[in-house]
Parts: C-alpha cells; sequence; structure tokens
C-alpha cells in the first residue's frame, strides 16, 4: 500500500496525518508544539484568520425539520443575524448556501450552490436579506459547495481564507468533502473551514465533516440545539457574546 504524508502548520503547530491515498483518514495525529508557540497572540491570530469570511449555509430540504417549536432554518437563520453586527467592521463577509434549488436531475441538485452575497464590508443587512429570502427545498452537495467557494468567492484576496460551514447533514452528492480537503490541502494552507454539524446524529457524516474542518486546522463543533449554534457560531468567529453590535435589523 502506497502512502502519502501531509504536513499542514498552523500558528506553530505541526500536524502530520499519515493517510492511504484513495481512503478516508484515520484520525491519528501528531503533534508539536515548538518552544514559545504558546506565546503567539490568540487576538492576532484571530484578526489573521477572520478578516474575509464566508458562511455557507445549509439550505437542504431537511433544515425545515423542528426541534421543539422551531425549525432548524429559523434558527440558523436567526442565529447568524445575531452575530453579524458584532462582527468587527473591517472585516470582510460573505454568504453563499446550497439547497435553494431543487433540481430535476441528480446533476441540477448537486449544483444548486450560489453566492448570494459576495464579500463586502459592512454588509450585514445584504447577508441577512438573503437568508430570509432563500428556502429549504433541496439537496447537500457540500463539496460542490466548498469548491465554488475557494475556487471564486475569494478571488482577488490575499491571507487566510475562512469558510464557517453550518450544515444538518453530511453530503449526499457523489463526493467527498473529507477527500478534497485532503487534496486541496497538499497544494495550498492558505484555507481555514470551520464546520458546524447541526443535529446530526449519523457516525459517517460527523467523521466526514470533522475530517473537512481538521485537515484546515479548523475547528468542527457539533450543536444540538438554538443555544448550542449560537454558542458554535460565536466560537468560529473568534468574538465575546458580551459585544455589543452597533447595526440594528429591520429598520
Amino acid at each position: 500500500m502506497v502512502y502519502f504524508f501531509n504536513g499542514i502548520f498552523l500558528s506553530g503547530i505541526l500536524l502530520l496525518l499519515k493517510t492511504p491515498l484513495n481512503a478516508e483518514p484515520e484520525f491519528s495525529y501528531k503533534v508539536y508544539t515548538p518552544e514559545g508557540a504558546h506565546n503567539i497572540s490568540k487576538n492576532l491570530q484571530n484578526a489573521a484568520e477572520n478578516s474575509q469570511i464566508i458562511f455557507i449555509v445549509d439550505f437542504s430540504n431537511s433544515m425545515n425539520e423542528f426541534i421543539g417549536n422551531k425549525s432548524k432554518l429559523d434558527m440558523a437563520r436567526d442565529t447568524i443575524a445575531e452575530i453579524l453586527p458584532k462582527i468587527p467592521a473591517d472585516v470582510r463577509i460573505g454568504l453563499r448556501v446550497y439547497g435553494h434549488k431543487s433540481g430535476f436531475t441528480y446533476l441540477q441538485g448537486c449544483q444548486a450552490s450560489k453566492l448570494v452575497v459576495p464579500l463586502s464590508r459592512g454588509n450585514y443587512r445584504e447577508v441577512l436579506q438573503g437568508l430570509y429570502s432563500n428556502n429549504a427545498v433541496g439537496w447537500t452537495p457540500i463539496t460542490y459547495s466548498l469548491k465554488q467557494s475557494i475556487n471564486n468567492d475569494f478571488i482577488g484576496t490575499t491571507g487566510k481564507k475562512h469558510i464557517i460551514l453550518l450544515t444538518d447533514g453530511g453530503e449526499n452528492c457523489d463526493e467527498s468533502p473529507c477527500t478534497y480537503v485532503i487534496n486541496l490541502m497538499r497544494e495550498r494552507n492558505d484555507v481555514l473551514i470551520d464546520v458546524i454539524a447541526f443535529d446530526i446524529k449519523d457516525t459517517e457524516a460527523n467523521n466526514q465533516l470533522r475530517c473537512t474542518a481538521l485537515m484546515t486546522s479548523g475547528k468542527f463543533l457539533s450543536a444540538g440545539s438554538e443555544a448550542d449554534l449560537s454558542r458554535s457560531l460565536f466560537e468560529t468567529v473568534g468574538i465575546s457574546k458580551d459585544v455589543k453590535g452597533n447595526v440594528k435589523f429591520g429598520e
């Protein structure tokens, strides 16, 4: 059996993953922290990671399911609305959704991904409008959405490409986000993917999404309620819930 070694260095941490070609990775890591790495300012690290953020939000049909008396989609909308005005004004944000269209064919369903709001500063209301003007009707083309975002949504940008993926299910098209990021990180190290797995009980789906996050040195967070979802979003952005926003919606 042939193996490759994929090394990732981020903020002084060298992560070595030994993975068979054409196979999903086993989560066995060797971590080395160079002397003095813990002294790196966390605030500076967060600033570098969060200067540009694309939210990729699941609009597949399963997001219409209820947890308690509220749909998962409305929970996602409301928690993102909560965090938007608290994101620093110098951070560019964008919104991509998938599953917002129901395709008549497999190909249409697996390419139902759209950049609703391009990266920009001060576009909170546009992002909010994009969240509430789309409906959850389709499939879950996660890998296709990641490819579109990384290859197109960040065109002309430099520095870390930070994606926050919020999904309530694993890939259901004929691709693997885990395999995609393994190959991607062999070629580049400017992508950071945080994954919020919302009410996902399927072990294989969680493993795929965990791999997708960890291979980019991102965070993998599980949420089972609206409160969990809110905490997870604030953690991925790296800001405190106590920060007061200066943008009012609905005016």
